[in-house]
C-alpha cells in the first residue's frame, strides 16, 4: 500500500490526516485571529483594510488559500468518514457501562460540533469571501471590507449566528486540539499536560475574540 493510499484508505492514516489537516487549520484560526483583530485599533479600519488588501493580493498567501481549502474540505470528508465508520463498528450502544463518564460530551459530539461549524462556515463565506474574491466591489474600489463588516452586523441575525457559531468552535476546538497532537504521537508526560493547558486557552481565547468582533460592530464599539 503507497502512502497516500495509506493516508487516504487506511483508518490510522484517515485519522492522521484529520491530525495534520487539524494543526494546519490551528494555525489559520491564529493568523485569520490575529489579522482581523486588527479592527479593534478602532482607526476606522484603516490597518485592517490594509492587512486585508496584503492577504488578498499576496501571491504566497493566494497559493495557501486554496492549500487551505483542500486541507478543510479533507479535514471535513475525513471527518464526516469517521464519524460514520464509528458507528458501523459499534451500531448498538453497551448495555453495561457509562461512556459519559470517561469523556466529555463535546468529545463525543465532534460530527454535530462539525456539522454547525460546516453551516456557519458557509454563512461566513457568502458574506465576506465571496465579496472580497468572486466580485469586484471591494477590489474595484465600491466598498471596503471593513464596511461589508460594518454592514453585516448591523442586523443581530447574523451577530448571533457568528456567536453560536464560534462556540461551537470553542467545544471542537477543546476536544480537536489535543487530539490532534495526541494522533500524531505527539504525546509525553512531560509536555502533554502543557499541550492540555495550552489547548484550553487556545479554545476560548480565539473563539471569544473572533465572536467579540460582530459584537462590537453590532454596538457601535469599534467606529
Amino acid at each position: 500500500m503507497g502512502a497516500l493510499s495509506f493516508l487516504l484508505k487506511s483508518s490510522i492514516g484517515k485519522k492522521i490526516v484529520m491530525g495534520l489537516t487539524g494543526l494546519f487549520l490551528i494555525i489559520f484560526l491564529m493568523v485569520h485571529c490575529g489579522v482581523n483583530s486588527l479592527i479593534f485599533m478602532n482607526d476606522g479600519g484603516e490597518l485592517f483594510n490594509e492587512a486585508a488588501e496584503f492577504m488578498g493580493t499576496n501571491v504566497l498567501i493566494r497559493t495557501m488559500e486554496i492549500v487551505l481549502f483542500l486541507g478543510l474540505l479533507l479535514h471535513i470528508f475525513q471527518g464526516i468518514y469517521l464519524v460514520f465508520e464509528n458507528k458501523k463498528a459499534r451500531p448498538v450502544q453497551y448495555a453495561v457501562g457509562n461512556g459519559k463518564a470517561s469523556s466529555k460530551w463535546y468529545s463525543r459530539s465532534m460530527g454535530l460540533l462539525g456539522t454547525l461549524l460546516l453551516i456557519f462556515l458557509i454563512i461566513h463565506l457568502r458574506h465576506f469571501w465571496v465579496v472580497s474574491r468572486l466580485t469586484d466591489q471591494i477590489t474595484g474600489g465600491s466598498t471596503t471590507l471593513f464596511d461589508e463588516m460594518k454592514a453585516v452586523f448591523t442586523s443581530p441575525i447574523p451577530v448571533v449566528i457568528y456567536v453560536f457559531g464560534m462556540i461551537s468552535l470553542s467545544y471542537h476546538l477543546m476536544h480537536g486540539f489535543q487530539s490532534a497532537f495526541q494522533t500524531m504521537g505527539w504525546t509525553h508526560k512531560k509536555y502533554t499536560p502543557a499541550i492540555k493547558i495550552i489547548g484550553f486557552w487556545f479554545s476560548i481565547l480565539i473563539p471569544f475574540l473572533f465572536s467579540m468582533m460582530p459584537i462590537a460592530m453590532h454596538l457601535g464599539w469599534i467606529k
